[in-house]
C-alpha cells in the first residue's frame, strides 16, 4: 500500500537540492547555499551524497579567479525525485491505493 521512500531524498537538505535543481536544470553553489537556507559545510556533505547516488553532477571551476562549484540534476536524479514524489503521494492519500 505505502511506497518506500528514497532515503537520499529523504533527508530535508537533499531534497531542497535536488527540487531547486529540478526547476532551474544547474545551479552555482551559492545559489543553491542561499535557496537552502543551508551551511557551507553542511551543503558540501549533502552535495557529495547525491553525487555519488548519481542524481547530479558537479563541476568545479574557476571564474574570476573564485572557485566556482556548478550542480546539475542528471537524468536519474529526475527519475528518481519523479519516483519519490509518486511514493509521497501515497501516504497522502492511503484511501484510493
Amino acid at each position: 500500500m505505502f511506497k518506500e521512500l528514497d532515503p537520499i531524498l529523504h533527508s530535508q537538505l537533499r531534497l531542497a537540492v535536488i527540487s531547486l535543481l529540478i526547476s532551474v536544470k544547474e545551479a552555482e553553489f551559492t545559489f543553491i547555499k542561499e535557496k537552502a537556507n543551508a551551511t557551507a559545510g553542511n551543503l558540501s556533505v549533502q552535495i557529495n551524497k547525491l553525487k555519488e547516488a548519481g542524481y547530479i553532477d558537479v563541476t568545479k571551476q574557476f571564474h574570476n579567479n573564485y572557485p566556482q562549484t556548478i550542480c546539475k540534476i542528471t537524468p536519474a536524479g529526475v527519475e528518481a525525485f519523479e519516483t519519490y514524489v509518486k511514493a509521497l503521494q501515497s501516504y497522502m492519500n492511503p484511501a484510493s491505493q
